[in-house]
């Protein structure tokens, strides 16, 4: 289950060209962006647990050594508390309306495979 979400949510978060496939902190940037702002605009606590787990194995996964691992970790955890406690009064570029957050948020959750 973990790993197809894995795989899923890097293909969305790496689809753009602004950073390389195994490059842990471009990861970490932009799932801390997405989960920070999915936590923001109302998605409940459990479901943004649910996938920054898959988040944090994906970046484990990715990082050339424990020191990269641990950098990743760091520029995760600031992006999504940055994020989560964004107003939405600065630049739209950083605080995007909450329908299109909610939007990738749930089409990342239904890449998850349910075991029974």
């Amino acid at each position: 289950m973990r790993q197809t979400l894995a795989a899923a949510i890097a293909a969305l978060l790496l689809s753009s060209n602004a950073a390389p496939a195994a490059d842990s902190t471009g990861l970490a940037v932009k799932a801390g962006f997405l989960l920070g702002h999915a936590q923001r605009c109302g998605i409940t606590a459990a479901r943004v647990d649910g996938v920054t787990k898959v988040v944090q194995d994906l970046i484990a996964a990715t990082a050339e050594d424990a020191q990269e691992k641990e950098a990743a970790g760091y520029r995760f955890a600031a992006i999504f508390l940055a994020t989560a406690a964004a107003d939405g009064g600065g630049d739209p570029a950083l605080t995007p309306p909450c329908q299109p957050v909610i939007a990738q948020f749930e089409r990342l959750e239904r890449h998850r495979v349910r075991t029974p």
